[in-house]
């Protein structure tokens, strides 16, 4: 079973379950995975999926911010449940540990030395990522630190 076909399958049970915020958050989901296929005129990967996934959970994230800043601890609840429920269909997250040691193998691959060469490293690193939910924010912050010069 796919991505696309166990999200059908999951929003058929909340349905069925009577769980109108997990139905919501599925639906919401299934609109953003067919709008992605009719941009695309194609059916998506199980990759394509995950990086859909991936920017409604960033986006999601962007409101909680909006809405701490606003007062609005009610909406920001809502947005984090939205994030636990559309969380359940990525595969696991790289840990810090993996992307040091990815940004250090990628460092001594392409003998980058500087901070200049931050894009190449930055690149060659989110490719070897492929298939993993990895967080762009971590992953910068590691090539930083280790191409940072050392006093």
């Amino acid at each position: 079973m796919n991505l696309r076909e166990r999200i059908n399958a999951d929003l058929t049970a909340a349905m069925k379950a009577q769980q109108p915020e997990r139905l919501s958050t599925l639906r919401m989901v299934k609109a953003a995975v067919k709008n992605r296929e009719i941009d695309l005129r194609r059916d998506l990967a199980d990759a394509e999926v995950v990086q859909v996934l991936s920017t409604l959970i960033k986006q999601r994230k962007d409101s909680i911010e909006q809405f701490r800043g606003g007062g609005r601890e009610d909406l920001a609840g809502k947005e984090e449940g939205e994030i636990k429920v559309i969380e359940e269909y990525l595969p696991a997250a790289a840990s810090d540990d993996e992307i040091a040691a990815v940004v250090d193998e990628v460092v001594r691959a392409t003998g980058a030395s500087s901070p200049k060469d931050m894009g190449r490293v930055m690149k060659e690193a989110m490719a070897r990522f492929t298939g993993k939910v990895v967080d762009g924010k971590k992953v910068n912050a590691a090539v930083r630190q280790r191409l940072e010069p050392r006093a």
